[in-house]
């Protein structure tokens, strides 16, 4: 049986209410970990969405879950500069900044060329750098 998705409709992993956590592809996996180890450690509940596509990207599912947590992280494994985060990050400032409680943090890969495999899991974001960025928002 085929498995088909719509275009351009994010989709809600975890239900929270302290903090949105966006991400795709393959940065969800740390992000969910994140998310386990904030509710574990922390008793974070935290709403993580999966964007799924970026273009088009669902403004609506992420302008309504930060309208209901005031908080946003976005994670990514593009470099931080001229990244998905900063479209993302613009168009919650466009559309939800009235209920920000704190500035967006974006959690991406760094401004340097993609290094090969080896050095690879320097580079991408993983769980902890995730849960840093969560709790330094949380404690803005």
């Amino acid at each position: 049986m085929e498995e088909t998705l719509p275009i351009g409709k994010a989709q809600r992993v975890l239900d929270g209410k302290d903090l949105t956590m966006i991400s795709y592809g393959a940065m969800m996996r740390p992000t969910l970990e994140a998310a386990s180890l904030l509710k574990e450690k922390d008793g974070v509940d935290a709403e993580v969405i999966d964007l799924l596509t970026i273009s088009p990207l669902d403004e609506v599912t992420l302008v309504e879950s930060v309208k209901k947590t005031g908080k946003a992280v976005i994670v990514h494994e593009a470099p931080r500069s001229f990244g998905p985060g900063a479209e993302i990050a613009s168009r919650l400032m466009e559309k939800a900044f009235f209920y920000l409680e704190a500035p967006i943090a974006r959690v991406t890969g760094f401004d340097v060329v993609i290094p090969l495999f080896s050095k690879e899991q320097a580079y991408l974001p993983n769980a902890q750098r995730i849960m840093r960025a969560a709790r330094n928002l949380l404690s803005a």
